[in-house]
C-alpha cells in the first residue's frame, strides 16, 4: 500500500503547527475525493424525479401515484440506509466506506438503464431499482461523518458545507445531464434502440416537440463514466484514520461490515414500504426508523460494541433539537428537489377549461413548461449557496443564519401554497408559472444556506468522538423528507388541494423558530449561538 492512501496512526487537527505541517494537505485530498463520488451519490439517488417525468412523457403504463411513489421509494431507501451508514466509518474507516459505497452505485445505474431500455418492464423491477439507488441517498451520511473527522473545529463549517454543498449539486447535475444525454444515442447499439415522445418535453437549452425520439435509458447508463474512476480514486487516494477507526480490519473484513450494516437498512426500507400499504405514514415511518436501530443493537460480532457506544447520541437532547433543525433544512431542500419535476408536470401539464355545461375539467395544457428544463434551478441555487450558509455561521453563529432562514421559509412556503392553488384551478396556469418557480428558488436557497448553519451548530455543539455519529444520525431522520414530500405533494395534487401541501409545511417550518430559539438563542439557552 502507497504511504498516500495508507492508514492514518496520528490525527490531530486540533493542534495548529501539526494541521499546517501535514494534517491540511492530507484532509483537502480526501475533501476533493470525497466531493464528487457524493455528488455522484445524490445523482443516483434522486434521478427518479426526472425519470418519471419522461416515462410519463413517453407514455409508459403507469400512473401518476406510481410515478410519484417510485420517487418516494428511493427516498425512502434513502433514508433508512443513512442511519446505519452514520455508524459505518468508526467500524470500518473512512477509505474503505467511501470506495465500496461509491463502487455499489454501479447497480442501481447500471440496472435501471436496462430496465429502460423496454417500455413493458413490470413495475416492480423499477420499484426494486429505486430501492437500490437509495444507496446513493445512504452514502451522505458516512460521507459527511468521515469529512468532520479530518478538520478542526474552526473550520467546520467551511469543510461539511463544501462537501454537503457540492456534493448536493448531484441533484442539478442530474437534472440538467439526464434530459440532455436522452436526446442522443451516446451509448451506440449498446444502450439499445430509442423511443418516440408522446408528450412534448424539454431539457436546459429548450422544449422537445412530441414524436421525437429519446434513449431515456441514457438516464442510467451515463453515470456510469463517472462512477469506475472516482471507486479508484477512493481506493488509492483516501485514509482510514485510526484515531477514529482503532481496528477496520482487513479491507474484505471492513467491506463486510459495511455490506451488513447496508442490508439491515435494505430490509427495514422494505418493510417500510409494506409497512406504507397498511398503515398511516406518520405512524410506518417511525416504525422503520425503530426497527432499524433495534435490528443494529442485535448486529453481533464486534460491530455491536462499535454501534453501543455511539448510541450514546441519543441521550444528548441536542441531538433531537438538531435532528428538527436539519429537517427544516435539508429535508426542505431534498425533498422539493424529489418532488418539484413531477409537481411542475401535473400541476402546469394541465389547466381548466369550461366544458358545454358550464363546469370545469382539467385538460391538457398544450403551452405547458417542461419541468426537464426548469426544475435544475432551485437545486442549483440551493447547493451553490450552501458553503456561503457555512461561511456565514462560522463568522456570525448558525443559529442566528438558522432563525433567520425559518422565517424565511415559513412566508415563502404560504405564499408557494396560495400560487399552486391558483395555478391549478386556472384557465391559463402558465401566468403563474414564474412567480411558482421564484418562491421555489427562494425556498431552496434559503434551506441552502440553513444546511450550512445547522452543520456549524453540530461541529460546535458535539465533540469529535460524537459529531460525526450526529451528523449521520441528523442527516438519516431529514433524507424522509425525499420521501415525505412527494408523497404529501403527491397526494395532495391529486385531490386537487395542492395549497394544503405547503401550509403544512409552513406549519412545520414555525415551529422550528421556537425550537431554535429555545435551545439556542434566548437568555440562558443550553448553548448560545452555536
Amino acid at each position: 500500500m502507497s504511504k498516500r492512501n495508507a492508514d492514518i496512526e496520528k490525527w490531530d487537527v486540533e493542534d495548529a503547527q501539526f494541521w499546517e505541517q501535514e494534517g491540511k494537505q492530507i484532509a483537502n485530498r480526501n475533501l476533493w475525493i470525497s466531493i464528487p463520488s457524493l455528488l455522484m451519490g445524490f445523482a443516483v439517488w434522486m434521478m427518479w424525479g426526472m425519470i418519471t417525468t419522461q416515462m410519463q412523457n413517453l407514455g409508459f403504463q403507469f400512473t401518476v401515484n406510481q410515478l410519484f411513489s417510485l420517487t418516494a421509494l428511493a427516498g425512502l431507501a434513502g433514508a433508512t440506509l443513512r442511519i446505519p451508514a452514520s455508524f459505518m466509518i468508526r467500524i470500518a474507516g473512512g477509505r474503505n466506506t467511501i470506495f465500496l459505497t461509491t463502487a455499489l452505485l454501479m447497480i442501481p445505474a447500471a440496472g435501471t438503464g436496462i430496465a429502460l431500455m423496454n417500455p413493458g418492464t413490470p413495475f416492480w423491477i423499477f420499484q426494486a431499482l429505486a430501492l437500490l439507488s437509495g444507496i446513493g441517498g445512504g452514502n451522505f451520511a458516512c460521507s459527511m461523518s468521515n469529512i468532520s473527522t479530518f478538520y478542526p473545529s474552526k473550520q467546520q463549517g467551511y469543510a461539511l458545507g463544501m462537501n454537503a454543498g457540492l456534493g448536493n449539486f448531484g441533484v442539478t447535475t442530474m437534472q440538467i445531464v439526464i434530459p440532455l444525454v436522452m436526446t442522443v444515442g451516446i451509448f451506440g447499439a449498446i444502450a439499445g434502440s430509442p423511443m418516440e415522445l408522446q408528450s412534448a418535453s424539454g431539457t436546459l437549452i429548450g422544449r422537445i416537440e412530441a414524436g421525437t425520439d429519446t434513449w431515456i435509458q441514457n438516464a442510467g447508463f451515463i453515470w456510469l463514466i463517472f462512477l469506475v474512476p472516482l471507486a479508484f480514486a477512493g481506493w488509492f487516494g483516501m485514509n482510514n484514520l485510526r484515531t477514529i477507526t482503532p481496528n477496520p480490519g482487513s479491507p474484505l473484513a471492513a467491506f463486510s461490515k459495511i455490506l451488513g450494516l447496508y442490508g439491515v437498512g435494505m430490509v427495514t426500507a422494505i418493510i417500510g414500504m409494506l409497512a406504507l400499504s397498511w398503515l398511516n405514514m406518520w405512524v410506518a415511518l417511525p416504525l422503520t426508523i425503530v426497527l432499524t436501530l433495534v435490528l443494529l443493537r442485535l448486529i453481533p460480532g464486534d460491530i455491536k460494541p462499535n454501534i453501543q457506544k455511539q448510541f450514546a447520541i441519543f441521550s444528548n437532547k441536542h441531538t433531537w433539537s438538531m435532528t428538527i433543525l436539519y429537517i427544516l433544512t435539508f429535508g426542505s431542500f431534498i425533498g422539493f428537489s424529489a418532488a418539484l419535476p413531477l409537481s411542475i408536470n401535473v400541476i402546469f401539464g394541465n389547466m381548466m377549461e369550461a366544458a358545454a355545461d358550464g363546469t370545469l375539467v382539467r385538460v391538457a395544457n398544450p403551452e405547458a413548461p417542461s419541468a426537464l428544463t426548469w426544475a435544475w434551478i432551485g437545486p442549483f441555487v440551493g447547493a451553490l449557496i450552501r458553503p456561503l450558509g457555512g461561511w456565514i455561521s462560522d463568522k456570525v453563529g448558525g443559529s442566528i443564519v438558522t432563525q433567520i432562514i425559518s422565517a424565511v421559509m415559513v412566508v415563502a412556503s404560504i405564499a408557494t401554497g396560495y400560487v399552486m392553488m391558483l395555478a391549478y384551478n386556472a384557465t391559463d396556469p402558465n401566468q403563474f408559472f414564474w412567480i411558482f418557480l421564484l418562491l421555489f428558488i427562494v425556498l431552496f436557497a434559503a434551506s441552502g444556506i440553513g444546511n450550512g448553519s445547522t452543520f456549524r451548530s453540530i461541529g460546535v455543539i458535539f465533540d469529535q468522538q460524537q459529531k460525526g455519529p450526529v451528523l449521520g444520525w441528523t442527516s438519516a431522520v431529514a433524507a424522509y423528507g425525499a420521501f415525505i414530500a412527494p408523497r404529501v405533494m403527491g397526494d395532495q395534487i391529486q385531490a386537487g388541494t395542492p395549497e394544503l401541501a405547503m401550509y403544512g409545511f409552513a406549519i412545520f417550518y414555525a415551529i422550528c423558530l421556537v425550537i431554535n430559539w429555545w435551545f439556542y438563542l434566548r437568555k440562558g439557552a443550553y448553548v448560545k449561538n452555536p
